[in-house]
């Protein structure tokens, strides 16, 4: 993760609206487009230290793979991301399309994607949604993408099938499942995380001698960061950068400012 410039990385995102073929999609292209410029750029002179593309307005989301007029537009709004900031810039393909998301980054130039279940399985207002981390890994291999993975651990608006030991969630993600990094979350968007339980990832993390950075998934604000971000190694942030805290309002970038600064 060293492509940021600092040692604990603030990543904000950037929730598209609904997207063409989606229920929610209000027939104008150009509309969203610019709302991601405009929100792009209010996170880049806020002070974030990258930002996350995510199709956040398509839901209810497909499981895995989505289709393939999904992937274009996905690919042609980064590609715009990537000629609007100067930042690092990152891809998730909601619900779990990790192999879109990288397929798009490498084209794009983005530099990291997220993945909701890279290992295991989750079930999920989806269903039962199944990590392919063996499929994720050959293909970055395949397209020679220099592109890492941020992995959830838990990820939220899920629940676990089986109650495994987190040291062994955790080995498998990184060990076995090669993520770059691991995300963990609350258990919805914008939601705290546990601070016990982020205490615990850190701990069975140093303890197994793993080399992988935790970020947290949500949850983060100018009175939590503080805290969070002394024991986290760095943030994916949403709603806390919108206005008026809501995840689907434009950013606002007197919020991101104040978030900023609250990193320690």
């Amino acid at each position: 993760m060293d492509v940021f410039s600092t040692d604990t990385p603030l990543i904000g995102m950037v929730h598209l609206p609904p997207l063409p073929g989606s229920p929610g999609f209000e027939g104008d292209r150009d509309a969203i487009r610019e709302r991601l410029c405009r929100d792009a750029s209010a996170l880049e002179a806020g002070g974030v230290d990258g930002i996350m593309l995510e199709n956040f307005g398509d839901a209810p989301f497909y499981p895995d793979r989505v289709p393939r007029h999904v992937v274009a537009d996905i690919a042609s709004l980064a590609a715009t991301l990537r000629d609007h900031v100067s930042i690092p810039f990152g891809v998730n393909v909601l619900r779990n399309d990790v192999h879109s998301a990288l397929a798009v980054a490498a084209a794009t130039g983005g530099t990291f994607v997220r993945v909701n279940v890279h290992t295991g399985a989750r079930l999920t207002d989806q269903g039962v949604v199944e990590g392919m981390a063996h499929e994720t890994l050959r293909l970055r291999e395949r397209l020679d993408a220099d592109v890492a993975i941020l992995a959830d651990l838990d990820v939220k608006h899920s629940a676990p099938l089986a109650e495994r030991s987190l040291t062994e969630e955790l080995a498998d993600l990184v060990e076995r499942g090669g993520a770059d990094a691991v995300v963990v979350s609350g258990a919805g968007t914008g939601a705290t995380v546990d601070e016990a339980f982020l205490d615990r990832v850190v701990e069975c993390r140093d303890a197994r001698g793993l080399d992988a950075p935790v970020f947290l998934g949500s949850g983060v604000t100018p009175e939590t960061a503080p805290d969070l971000l002394s024991v986290a190694d760095g943030a994916i942030v949403g709603t806390a950068l919108k206005h008026d805290g809501e995840t689907t309002n434009p950013v606002d970038e007197a919020a991101v400012e104040r978030v900023v600064e609250a990193v320690p």
